[in-house]
């Protein structure tokens, strides 16, 4: 996914429940909007889990989506994030071809990008890197020249930067 897209990203708040995020997924289906990405895991109250939604601003008016998500009886809260006062990460796991020559290569690229070694065989490695969507952008960019044989990107998790005084009031 490239840094430079014009994208919303949508935090969403909502009951767990069975099958909401099948509702919400087909509310963006049924209206034509591209998701890039899309992550789901419970959140910071029980009983609830957080949506992060990444949309094509062209093909997603924002306020005709918020509009329709809150239409669905266990949407809580919703959140747009500006990327530039958001903290977003990612996780990609990958096996790239990393045989004799290349393997030093390889291991050098993870390392400078602070990446991890996961597992190791004769001619592959897994490797793994969390980061802004950016970095992991670069870095796959940089394995494909070694073989990807496979690849798996979580999708992007944002919350909104902290106000350094309300942080340091929090601190104190």
């Amino acid at each position: 996914m490239s840094g430079s897209m014009n994208h919303h990203i949508l935090s969403v708040l909502v009951q767990n429940r069975p099958g909401v995020l099948a509702r919400v997924a087909g509310l963006f289906a049924r209206r034509g909007y591209n998701i890039f990405s899309l992550a789901v895991a419970p959140a910071e109250q029980e009983g609830r889990s957080r949506i992060t939604i990444v949309v094509d601003l062209d093909s997603a008016p924002l306020e005709q989506i918020t509009k329709q998500l809150f239409k669905l009886i266990d949407v809580i809260k919703i959140s747009e994030l500006d990327p530039r006062r958001s903290v977003e990460r990612e996780l990609l796991i990958a096996t790239v071809r990393a045989g004799t020559e290349a393997r030093g290569a390889v291991l050098e690229l993870v390392t400078i990008f602070e990446g991890k070694i996961i597992a190791v065989a004769d001619e592959v490695l897994t490797v793994s890197l969390e980061g802004h969507p950016d970095k992991l952008d670069d870095f796959e960019d940089l394995l494909d020249s070694y073989g990807i044989v496979e690849l798996q990107r979580t999708g992007r998790v944002a919350l909104p930067k902290l106000d350094r005084g309300a942080r340091l009031r929090a601190v104190n």
